[in-house]
């Protein structure tokens, strides 16, 4: 079953009256060649654990099954169900589960699971939840060694951007405090089905075993980072203002304690300088 196929796809959804939620990000990859990139880049083994991110109609699942010992695919949409046992029943190592990702326990979830590789998570996320799926998959520390996920191109652009660059905010330093972001292939509207309006970036993000900064407050060193991206024309002096549990005083002595020209832009700043200000910061300079 090519399920990459347009024609299978339409003779799919015709099957099943089924529609496509663009809210939900349903659009069907179509190329072989990128489905292929994606799980070679996701390095995707055969012990390994593949949790899937919005199976859709199933294009990714049944090349991952191939490369895995098990995938657990995670959706959303009760509509799909009908769909991915027609799609992906005579796979014996697929389990579909009918969950919301964002309150999906995925750590009891794996830890149900007997296997001896990695856990690996792939994913074509929807744009407006591909941030928050992110950090909770980075946040709650789940154990992936990779994340290898589909996204609109200006979000990739944003999570992948250096200090300095216009694209760099705040939710890239602190991605890219947890991992090593990896852009492994540009994808074109045209590939999809339906065609979105808009093009599309994989990145493979490899979860850091040993954080780039050290601190003992992942919470405050992200909420200054939040801080200096707040008014990104202002200095990062004056950005730090909104912080509202330090003085004016107190945030001159910590800029000098850290080594940093107040005069600089908050976006300026790499992820160990700001780490060095969230301690100087805590301590009050």
């Amino acid at each position: 079953m090519k399920l990459y196929s347009p024609s299978e796809i339409r003779e799919i959804r015709d099957r099943f009256g089924f529609r496509n939620s663009k809210s939900l990000g349903q659009n069907f990859l179509t190329d072989k060649n990128i489905i292929d990139r994606i799980i070679e880049g996701s390095g995707i083994g055969p012990e390994d654990l593949v949790i899937e991110i919005g199976p859709g109609i199933g294009v990714i699942t049944r090349e991952a099954a191939q490369a895995a010992k098990k995938v657990i695919a995670v959706e959303i949409d009760t509509d799909l169900l009908p769909v991915l046992q027609y799609t992906l029943g005579d796979l014996d190592n697929v389990e579909v589960v009918n969950q919301d990702i964002l309150k999906t326990d995925l750590k009891e979830l794996i830890a149900d699971e007997d296997f001896s590789g990695k856990v690996r998570v792939i994913g074509n996320l929807p744009y407006y939840i591909t941030t928050p799926i992110i950090m909770k998959l980075l946040e709650e520390d789940i154990g992936a060694e990779t994340i290898t996920v589909m996204m609109q191109k200006e979000v990739a652009d944003r999570l992948k951007a250096a200090p300095g660059k216009k694209e760099c905010g705040a939710i890239s330093l602190m991605v890219q405090y947890f991992s090593e972001v990896t852009e492994l292939v540009k994808v074109p509207k045209t590939v999809f089905v339906p065609q979105p309006k808009v093009d599309s970036t994989v990145l493979r993000l490899d979860v850091r075993k040993e954080k780039p900064v050290e601190t003992g407050d992942e919470e405050y060193l992200f909420k200054v980072i939040k801080a200096g991206f707040a008014q990104r024309r202002k200095t990062v002096a004056n950005s730090l203002s909104v912080l509202g549990d330090v003085t004016r005083e107190e945030i001159m002595k910590a800029l000098e304690t850290a080594g940093i020209d107040p005069v600089r832009r908050g976006e300026t700043l790499s992820l160990k300088e700001y780490g060095r200000l969230a301690e100087a910061l805590k301590n009050k300079g």
